[in-house]
């Protein structure tokens, strides 16, 4: 028997996820019951999530789906899915190594050929001391800002000189910045979106209505309308105006912490007014003015240009890790499909 065994309810209850959710200070938008339940019906994903309560009482859930419609062992779960942000364990302020070990042997009785974690970035040396040796895993680096502090003292003493000037110079060509919290945004944000498409698909030397095609199906359009109805004003939009067009815009979830899943702009629009950089000193003001703790700028991979651009506000970079627990090596195998895709097209990481 384990030392530490524990009850297993699932699905989660939500009047003990909302609980959890707002006594974690580490929590992420994207742990938030209503972001999931987004999830689930924007994506065709079955709620199979997981509450755990230790012997001493602690309680801690998992966000977890997996695809509906799907045979149980053809059918990988995912916490959070790709294109859904991170997932892992809510509660965390509670959590401990012990109990990560036994998160992990609970999930390796399930049924599911593959179930991945992609955990908080700000708790990785938590999971990297926990994880089984038979457990894949996968590097991966997210940049954080740390938001102690008012704002004027992050705007001195974190944006660095070159963003602190970016700023003004936005304000100087009088870009006009709106903030939508209704959704009546979303349809300008996703044309601009679209646009971005249209750039990655040169950057990366791939075939424009391939990355359009891969765009569709990770970010539809009915996606961000679902989750601007189920979150309320919690989702934000923030949208820079450039002589009387939409310019550049970032989607901001901002529950306690905040996320940004996506940032857009149409580069023949916003030109060298700096308006993306302007969007993000907004934000941050808010969420200060709010009492938000961290600012996740989201993955940066191994990227060099973004790294620089979010260490620009003063965010640090978290390596940290996701987690494959896999009967079959799905995961391997689909890492070689895509990089064989790739080669065949010329396609180029950026």
């Amino acid at each position: 028997m384990n030392k530490h065994p524990m009850r297993v309810i699932s699905p989660a209850p939500r009047d003990v996820w909302q609980v959890l959710f707002r006594a974690d200070d580490e929590a992420v938008p994207y742990q938030h019951p209503d972001w999931f339940d987004s999830l689930c019906r924007a994506g065709h994903y079955q709620d199979i999530s997981r509450m755990y309560q230790t012997e001493d009482g602690r309680q801690f859930i998992l966000p977890l789906v997996r695809h509906r419609g799907i045979p149980l062992f053809l059918n990988p779960a995912a916490s959070m899915p790709e294109a859904w942000g991170m997932g892992g364990l809510v509660g965390a302020m509670n959590v401990r190594p012990s109990d990560i070990r036994l998160v992990f042997e609970d999930l390796a009785k399930l049924p599911y050929p593959s179930i991945s974690i992609r955990p908080n970035p700000r708790l990785a040396a938590l999971w990297a001391v926990a994880v089984p040796q038979s457990v894949l895993v996968i590097p991966r680096r997210a940049h954080v800002l740390d938001l102690q502090g008012r704002f004027e003292q992050i705007w001195r003493t974190k944006f660095n000189h070159q963003t602190r000037t970016a700023v003004r110079k936005a304000e100087r060509e009088g870009v006009v910045v709106e903030r939508d919290t209704t959704g009546r945004l979303v349809p300008v944000f996703y044309d601009l979106l679209r646009c971005s498409f249209d750039r990655w698909a040169c950057k990366q030397h791939e075939p424009r209505f391939l990355t359009h095609f891969r765009g569709h199906l990770r970010d539809p359009l009915k996606k961000f309308q679902l989750v601007a109805k189920t979150m309320g004003e919690a989702m934000r939009i923030w949208l820079a105006w450039v002589n009387g067009l939409p310019a550049a815009a970032i989607l901001v979830l901002q529950y306690g912490n905040v996320n940004v899943p996506r940032a857009a702009m149409n580069r023949d629009i916003t030109g060298t007014t700096c308006a993306g950089v302007l969007l993000h000193k907004m934000a941050i003001e808010e969420a200060c003015k709010a009492g938000c703790r961290y600012y996740h700028l989201g993955e940066s991979g191994d990227s060099v240009s973004l790294a620089q651009f979010k260490e620009r506000f003063g965010a640090v970079a978290y390596p940290y890790a996701e987690y494959h627990i896999e009967r079959l090596p799905i995961t391997p195998l689909e890492h070689r499909l895509r990089s064989l895709v790739k080669k065949a097209i010329g396609f180029k990481d950026v």
